[in-house]
C-alpha cells in the first residue's frame, strides 16, 4: 500500500463537507500528517503569558487534511490505526481567560512552557509527566452542509481530547459523507482526563495514520480500541492522591474536585494556583466515581504521584 505525506502549510480551522480534499487515498494507505499546535502559531517557544490573553479563536485547531478515502460512503466506518506521533521539541498549556472548567476562578492569562524528551514532559525540574501523545482533534466531515467551528465535539468526532488514542490504538469513525474527508490536529504530548484548563500539552507533531474501511456497519459515533498491553495510565506505579466532590450536578462536582486539587498542589508542592491548574490539565484524571445514588453524585480527581521526582 502507498504512504502519502501532507505538510502543515494549508490548515483549516473548521468542519465543512464542501471543503475540497487535499489528498485522495485507497483503503489500506498510510498518511503522514504534519500538524501545527492548537493556536496556529499564536503561541511559540519564546512566548510570554500575554500571548494567550487575546487569542484569535478563528485560528484555533488548525487541522491538516481533508483526506478523501476512495469507496467510503455513508454507513461505513473509517478505521484509523494510529501508528506514531512524534513531537518537535516543545509544548505548552495555559490558563486562557474565559475558557476552561474554572473560567470563573481564573481571569488572568498564564502560559506554561514544557521541555519535551523521549519519554517525559518537564513541567519543572522536579515534575515530569509521561509523554503519551495523541491527536486532540480527529474527525470526518459532518453530514450537514455549512461551516462549523472545531471547539465542541460533534457527531463527526472532532475535538474529542481522548488521551487514550495513543500510538497502537484503533479508532472507528462513522462515515457521514462520500470519501469521509478525514482531518486531524491539535496534538497533545500529555493530558489529564478532562483537559480542565482547556489545554493539554499543546504540541506540533508528525502523525502517522493508516486507513481502512468497514462497510455498512452504521456506527452512530466514534468508538475505539486501546493499544494491547498498554495501561490506561502509565504513571500509576506510585499510586495517586485523590480529591472528591459530591453534589447533584456532575459539572459542578468536577469543578469542586479540581479546586480541592489546586489547593493541595499549591500548598504542598509550592506552586502558584495558575501553575497548579495547568498541572491538573496536563496530568490529573477526572473520574465519575458514582452516578446512581440520587440526588448526589461523586466526581474524583486523581493525581499520579510518580510525576514528582
Amino acid at each position: 500500500m502507498t504512504t502519502h505525506h501532507l505538510d502543515d502549510t494549508q490548515p483549516h480551522a473548521f468542519w465543512d463537507n464542501s471543503y475540497p480534499a487535499r489528498l485522495r487515498i485507497q483503503p489500506g494507505d498510510t498518511v503522514v500528517f504534519e500538524t501545527l499546535e492548537a493556536t496556529a502559531g499564536q503561541v511559540g517557544p519564546d512566548s510570554t503569558s500575554e500571548a494567550v490573553r487575546n487569542l484569535n479563536f478563528d485560528l484555533i485547531h488548525p487541522l491538516t487534511g481533508p483526506v478523501y478515502v476512495e469507496g467510503a460512503v455513508p454507513g461505513d466506518a473509517l478505521v484509523v490505526d494510529i501508528i506514531s506521533i512524534k513531537h518537535k521539541g516543545w509544548g505548552w498549556n495555559a490558563v486562557i481567560p474565559g475558557f476552561g472548567l474554572l473560567a470563573e476562578d481564573f481571569t488572568e492569562p498564564y502560559l506554561h512552557l514544557y521541555k519535551l524528551g523521549e519519554t517525559t514532559c518537564e513541567f519543572r525540574p522536579d515534575i515530569h509527566i509521561p509523554y503519551e501523545p495523541f491527536c486532540g482533534v480527529m474527525g470526518v466531515a459532518p453530514r450537514e452542509p455549512g461551516r462549523f467551528n472545531t471547539i465542541p465535539p460533534r457527531e463527526n468526532a472532532g475535538n474529542i481530547d481522548i488521551r487514550h488514542l495513543t500510538p497502537g490504538a484503533r479508532a472507528f469513525f462513522p462515515v457521514l459523507v462520500p470519501g469521509a474527508l478525514f482531518s486531524c490536529g491539535d496534538c497533545h504530548s500529555a493530558q489529564g482526563d478532562g483537559e480542565v484548563s482547556g489545554t493539554g500539552i499543546e504540541t506540533r507533531m508528525t502523525v502517522t495514520l493508516n486507513f481502512q474501511l468497514q462497510k455498512g456497519v452504521n456506527i452512530p459515533e466514534l468508538r475505539f480500541i486501546t493499544p494491547p498491553g498498554k495501561k490506561l495510565t502509565v504513571a500509576d506505579e506510585d499510586g495517586y492522591f485523590v480529591t472528591t466532590a459530591h453534589g447533584p450536578d456532575l459539572f459542578k462536582d468536577a469543578q469542586q474536585a479540581i479546586r480541592y486539587m489546586i489547593d493541595h498542589l499549591s500548598s504542598v508542592y509550592k506552586m502558584t494556583r495558575e501553575q497548579a491548574y495547568c498541572l491538573c490539565s496536563a496530568a490529573v484524571d477526572l473520574k465519575i466515581s458514582e452516578v446512581v445514588d440520587a440526588p448526589n453524585w461523586i466526581v474524583s480527581a486523581y493525581l499520579p504521584l510518580s510525576i514528582f521526582k
